[in-house]
């Protein structure tokens, strides 16, 4: 959360004091309606900007090598602010809501369009990453060019992911679940055909639990995301786009791409052997 140089002297010394973060963030909050009274204010030397995400491996990870928690620093730094990620992977609409009313500074990764319903996010409009959704499979192989070369299978995806929800109401058999692992459980033993999820964190989840299975490719849909900035920096829209273009540029989005993503995908034997 960005401090502001008229904030109440009392309010600083709770924050300089070690507070935990969950005091801190409920005094942000009294910071949010001091700045409705007058107090507000720009990003100030030595801010920190404090973005926020609901997704896990391999786009974050504990040892914060993933790949948005290496591009969000990487963009950020490349505009010449300071940035960090906050990941909230069971509180994802609290995190929204916290980014929206400006508890925190912006939403890492989300789809286009997210602004008609949360009018306090602007979207930074250099595409940060296409995500992929695409069905796994242990045993089938077929192509999966469109939703409805997938309809005469059973079929499972995650409770609340409306892209699956609403392109699979025809199939043969659907099975909602709770999480990933859930997900990946049935797909592993053998109680439903395809698990429907995101093509890197599904490839993350495969390889840590030793399960044989593959991606289906096609993907059955492509969407872009972008980086969301509460309004009270819209200034720095632009500043952020432009460094996000330059890391695509000069190769450095692509090297973080690679080690964190790509590493991750089957390798195509090219020897013959």
């Amino acid at each position: 959360m960005l401090t502001n140089p008229q904030f109440p002297k009392t309010c600083m010394h709770f924050f300089a004091c070690g507070a935990s973060r969950y005091h801190a963030r409920r005094m942000a909050w009294v910071a949010i309606l001091l700045g409705g009274l007058g107090f507000g204010g720009g990003v100030q030397a030595g801010d920190k900007l404090v973005l926020t995400t609901g997704v896990l491996a391999p786009y974050t990870t504990p040892d914060h090598r993933g790949f948005l928690d290496q591009i969000i620093v990487a963009v950020f730094r490349e505009a010449g602010l300071d940035a960090e990620l906050q990941v909230f992977p069971t509180a994802t609409a609290r995190a929204l809501l916290n980014a929206n009313v400006g508890v925190d500074d912006g939403e890492a990764m989300r789809i286009a369009g997210l602004e008609t319903q949360y009018p306090n996010l602007i979207r930074v409009p250099e595409t940060l990453i296409a995500n992929d959704f695409v069905a796994y499979a242990t045993r089938l192989q077929l192509t999966t060019g469109n939703w409805q070369s997938i309809e005469p299978y059973v079929l499972s995806y995650i409770i609340g992911w409306k892209i699956f929800e609403k392109n699979v109401p025809h199939a043969r058999e659907v099975t909602p679940v709770r999480d990933a692992d859930q997900l990946f459980g049935l797909l592993a033993n053998g109680r439903t055909d395809l698990a429907l999820y995101e093509r890197w964190q599904g490839l993350a989840r495969i390889k840590a639990m030793g399960l044989k299975a593959h991606a289906l490719e096609p993907p059955l849909a492509r969407t872009d995301m972008f980086i969301y900035l509460h309004k009270k920096h819209e200034a720095l829209v632009p500043r952020v786009a432009q460094a996000l273009v330059r890391l695509k540029a000069n190769g450095t989005y692509q090297r973080i791409f690679d080690a964190t993503l790509t590493s991750l995908a089957p390798r195509l034997n090219t020897t013959g052997d």
